[in-house]
């Protein structure tokens, strides 16, 4: 095969996601080359040897992919890549460590739909409480929110500080605004339901953070999202292929979101991302903005 189409997908984990693998191949790349445990100092080496290779021709058929399981580490690599390129010389580089940001591109674009449907205008102004919020996806979602004016508080077990020290580098990454709120008992959970627009779990797996009892002292809440898909339901009462269905337990008749739900935006998002390093005209360096710009083109429809 001539100038096949590659992708190098540089991995700071041991094993790289066949999630990640089969996307690819799905998105018609001809081949895809797995690199594991790769630190952020390689990469300079490795987009150098990947750009320098194949000649002005063959470099027009090449990308570069980052996963990985670290938000933060992951946008790191992206910016390291686009530091070594030497233009002509020049890929396309697309960041998405545990699918957390097509993740969380299409978790918020779901939330601005239902917002809107519910009369409430969109994400800006909105309080919005992500259980779990210092994981990749929290963190990544808590940036897309605040970006949109929402006002996003990352909420952890460990207590308001812990969140808070997740969210400061991010804070003064992108010139946002995340708050940490305490998640660590009933009573502080309860206390961040009272001011809540929208709830979103993004905490580990298989484990209820919100149930029907404590949802019922929401007075104000329009949206509950999930993207936990392993029972049982991160939040009672939203099932995993739910889109805008009412909570009854909420007073104001909340949103729910579920975990498949929303996964059908992601696979989507993370599909059409890959098909645009191959389109693209010129190299593009993909992260949560586009994602979020194109979770919101297939939500809103």
């Amino acid at each position: 095969m001539k100038d096949p189409y590659l992708l190098h997908m540089f991995n700071s984990t041991k094993n790289v996601s066949p999630f990640d693998v089969n996307m690819a191949y799905e998105a018609d790349f001809d081949g895809v080359i797995p690199y594991a445990d790769v630190t952020l100092e390689d990469i300079h080496a490795l987009t150098q040897d990947t750009i320098f290779s194949r000649g002005p021709t063959g470099v027009k058929r090449t990308g570069i992919f980052i996963g990985g399981r670290d938000f933060g580490l992951a946008l790191d690599m992206l910016e390291e890549a686009r530091k070594a390129m030497v233009p002509p010389f020049e890929v396309s580089v697309f960041a998405d460590p545990s699918g957390a940001i097509t993740t969380a591109a299409a978790l918020m674009a779901c939330v601005e739909v239902w917002l809107r449907r519910k009369g409430a205008g969109g994400l800006a102004g909105r309080n919005i409480y992500i259980f779990g919020g210092t994981g990749p996806v929290g963190l990544c979602a808590g940036v897309i929110g605040a970006g949109a004016g929402a006002h996003m508080y990352l909420v952890s077990t460990r207590g308001a500080e812990a969140a808070l020290k997740a969210a400061a580098p991010y804070n003064a990454r992108y010139g946002v605004e995340m708050r940490g709120a305490d998640g660590s008992s009933d009573a502080a959970i309860r206390a961040c339901l009272k001011e809540a627009d929208v709830v979103v779990c993004a905490a580990k797996a298989g484990v209820q953070v919100l149930s029907s009892a404590q949802l019922a002292e929401a007075p104000r809440l329009l949206v509950a999202a999930d993207v936990n898909a392993v029972p049982p339901a991160g939040i009672e009462g939203v099932g995993v292929q739910d889109m805008g269905k009412e909570l009854p337990s909420t007073p104001a008749r909340a949103a729910g979101i579920g975990a498949l739900a929303i996964g059908n935006i992601k696979y989507k998002v993370h599909y059409r991302l890959f098909q645009m390093m191959i389109e693209t005209p010129k190299p593009v360096y993909l992260d949560h903005t586009q994602a979020f710009a194109v979770a919101r083109e297939y939500a809103a429809g």
